[in-house]
């Protein structure tokens, strides 16, 4: 533990020093660990020390571990297995999605996709980054100062998982309903971020993927209505590499919706 704990030292040091502030390191493992995330979340993209890095790989990992991984077979365990003999083979699982080991994890991301700014925010793209490190911003940075604009709705980016069990990020872009019901023109685009993430995953010959509930919760697509349209996207599309689709779902709505869809 001891060493954990100075590790953990090294890596605020790091960046309260890269900040030019002064923020007093705190006594216990959690607190480190909250100060860490925190910290890391407001990091703007830019290179770190190899010293950092080492740092923080062994820390995320030792996260990681503490949290568990989830295999494939433990989804089929204790997930939602589709009706029928089909492919790809349909599951629904409930949980934190850092931790399922699959090929690639999905992420909801922003449009400049360089995850979520805010302090330990509770969503999805924040929770990813955390897990991932610093890497992942950086990466998606260069691919977004690449590409000189903005990610389409409905589009996506495939990225390594660095400190994930997955070994990919496939980061997509779902419709904002500002008011009122989705258009037609919504529905599509979050149709074309299921297929989008596929077209990914097919070209670099992964053969599973985790989808999280695209555009609900905070960018407020209707749950049952995304749902409806996330499960008709995945049977659609013609997967060759694809064996294993991953319907990830965090609150018990959710849960329900997908499990009597799949």
């Amino acid at each position: 533990m001891n060493e954990r704990m100075e590790n953990l030292d090294v890596i605020l040091r790091y960046l309260i020093e890269e900040r030019g502030e002064n923020i007093a390191l705190p006594s216990s493992l959690a607190e480190k660990q909250r100060l860490m995330r925190a910290l890391m979340n407001v990091r703007e993209p830019k290179p770190a020390s190899l010293e950092f890095l080492q740092a923080q790989d062994v820390e995320l990992r030792l996260q990681r571990e503490d949290k568990g991984v989830v295999t494939l077979e433990d989804v089929a365990r204790t997930g939602i297995c589709g009706r029928g003999d089909v492919s790809p083979r349909l599951y629904v699982w409930q949980g934190d999605i850092t931790r399922l080991q699959v090929d690639a994890i999905v992420n909801a991301a922003n449009a400049q996709l360089l995850g979520c700014f805010a302090p330990l925010h509770a969503c999805i793209d924040n929770a990813i980054h955390s897990a991932a490190g610093i890497q992942l911003r950086e990466e998606c940075h260069q691919l977004m100062q690449k590409q000189g604009h903005d990610e389409p709705t409905g589009r996506a980016k495939i990225t390594q998982g660095y400190n994930l069990p997955a070994r990919h990020v496939l980061h997509t872009v779902g419709p904002i309903i500002a008011y009122g019901l989705p258009s037609g023109r919504q529905e599509l685009q979050l149709a074309g971020c299921y297929t989008s993430c596929l077209e990914l995953a097919e070209e670099h010959h992964l053969q599973s993927v985790a989808f999280c509930c695209i555009s609900t919760g905070v960018f407020h697509f209707p749950n049952q209505r995304a749902a409806e349209i996330a499960v008709e996207a995945v049977r659609k599309f013609p997967c060759q590499s694809v064996q294993t689709v991953v319907f990830n779902v965090f609150k018990e709505l959710d849960l329900d919706i997908y499990s009597q869809l799949v």
